[in-house]
């Protein structure tokens, strides 16, 4: 199974409308998660529960600090 994400708008008789159409090579059924609410304010909240985890402490060793600003490859869209 694959899985994409993108947005849409739920309308008064509960159709989902995509914002942007999904084109496939033949009709076929599909799970959807619909998650609503301010995603602003969840992702902040996620970000700072995340922060907060002890479980991630490790990652505040310098030993951990393998990468700098050169390694890697600079991505364009």
């Amino acid at each position: 199974m694959r899985a994409i994400e993108t947005t849409g708008t739920l309308n008064k008789s509960g159709l989902l409308k995509l914002d942007k159409p999904f084109r496939t090579t033949k009709p076929q059924k599909v799970k959807v998660i619909i998650l609503y609410g301010d995603d602003d304010a969840e992702e902040v909240q996620w970000l700072n529960m995340l922060s907060n985890n002890p479980a991630f402490d490790f990652l505040k060793d310098k030993e951990e600090d393998i990468y700098s600003d050169k390694d890697g490859k600079t991505y364009r869209k």
